[in-house]
């Protein structure tokens, strides 16, 4: 019983702390803290495995394997929330770089700035790019004047993304639901505990128990993956 464990801890520290950190005795938990978090910033999805690993083997220690595997699960379900939020935000930040370059691409170029640095100012956003170039195929092939069509990009650009941020906005209430659902679980074992009763021994000691938290973990799941798929559809 004790070597799943050992290695569990072993495979953990060898994700999160690469580099032989696990080699230096003297390490203190100031040094090691920067390190994970240091690691988390580069390697965000091998810090959340790590995460998960060391959850797992929390759960394990302290419920056994029924609460090893929850406890796995919802780790998953978390890190997975936080990595697609923190590429919604650089995704963010990049889409307002690609914009802010287009409007000084439109004003250099009333401000009659050559061409060939224009295009090379507008290296931004893949999207955006593609519009630019485009734009001046267009404005070579027809005449057309380059900055007004740039301008007209930025403006329905900016208006796409007021629109996203709308329904984003619209769905952030079933967004809400769908968390307080996946909530109300552990809301009712406090209960229990509140009453005088003993659900956790039950939930994670037991065959029946175990049972009906393994499947309902697995309903859990499907349903916040659904909920996350039709807001996603209404966002995107």
């Amino acid at each position: 019983m004790i070597w799943g464990p050992l290695l569990l801890v072993a495979g953990a520290l060898a994700v999160v702390l690469p580099g032989g950190s696990l080699r230096r005795p003297r390490m203190s938990f100031a040094v090691l803290g920067k390190r994970v978090v240091a690691v988390a910033v580069a390697t965000p999805r091998s810090a959340m495995t790590g995460a998960v690993a060391v959850t797992s083997l929390l759960g394990l220690l302290t419920g056994g394997p029924v609460a090893a595997v929850i406890a796995g699960a919802y780790a998953v379900l978390g890190g997975r929330a936080l990595l697609r939020r923190a590429a919604r935000r650089r995704a963010a930040v990049e889409r307002s770089a690609a914009l802010d370059a287009l409007a000084a691409l439109a004003a250099d170029l009333r401000a009659g700035l050559p061409p060939a640095e224009a295009r090379a100012d507008s290296d931004s956003g893949d999207r955006l790019r593609r519009l630019t170039t485009s734009v001046w195929r267009l404005a070579e092939r027809t005449g057309a004047p380059a900055a007004d069509l740039v301008e007209r990009v930025e403006a329905d650009a900016r208006a796409a993304d007021r629109a996203a941020a709308s329904a984003t906005a619209q769905a952030a209430g079933a967004q809400a639901t769908s968390m307080m659902l996946a909530a109300l679980p552990l809301a009712g074992l406090g209960l229990g505990v509140a009453m005088g009763g003993d659900p956790f021994h039950v939930l994670l000691r037991t065959p029946l128990g175990a049972a009906c938290g393994l499947v309902a973990v697995v309903l859990q799941t499907a349903g916040l993956l659904w909920s996350e798929r039709l807001v996603g559809g209404v966002t995107r």
